[in-house]
């Protein structure tokens, strides 16, 4: 089955994530970027983030070259911002009308899901969700020995 990971990272969560399940599983990754390049941190990182979600932002995004078609499993990543997809997810999903494929999620988050999964499926519509996965601030484990089991886990039950 020829899979492709669609990804955003804000803080490099997101990223590892993605990387782990390309060497996994040997698939093409994409990253989502942004055309706002400006690092925010602390408090403004989230005041800005919640505002982008509440406002309903779809950021300009880089070119991203994806034949969406060519793949039979799309596995989407993202940050939980505000209980939600990134705006940036959110974005490309809006430009990308993707029906018909099977999709498999990730989220990154500091604490709490929210009803990201549930946001990113309607933002989907007409495609097959096999699995979906969380993971608490991964970047900031020490021992990333744990993470790949728990992603090699993820990834067999998507191959059944």
């Amino acid at each position: 089955m020829k899979t492709a990971v669609i990804y955003y990272s804000y803080e490099g969560n997101s990223t590892l994530i993605a990387e782990i399940i390309k060497t996994a599983a040997k698939v093409d990754v994409f990253e989502i970027k942004t055309t706002d390049t400006k690092i925010r941190n602390g408090f403004a990182k989230i005041a800005w983030g919640v505002l982008q979600v509440m406002l309903k932002k779809k950021p300009a995004l880089q070119d991203l070259s994806v034949d969406i078609a060519s793949y039979d499993l799309i596995i989407f990543g993202t940050p939980v911002w505000a209980g939600s997809p990134a705006p940036a997810v959110v974005s490309f999903l809006d430009k990308k009308k993707i029906s018909g494929k099977k999709l498999a999620l990730f989220c990154c988050h500091g604490g709490g899901m929210g009803n990201v999964f549930d946001k990113l499926k309607a933002l989907l519509p007409g495609n097959t969700f096999m699995e979906e996965i969380d993971f608490k601030y991964p970047a900031k484990e020490k021992d990333t020995g744990g993470l790949k089991q728990k992603i090699d886990e993820w990834l067999k039950r998507l191959s059944n």
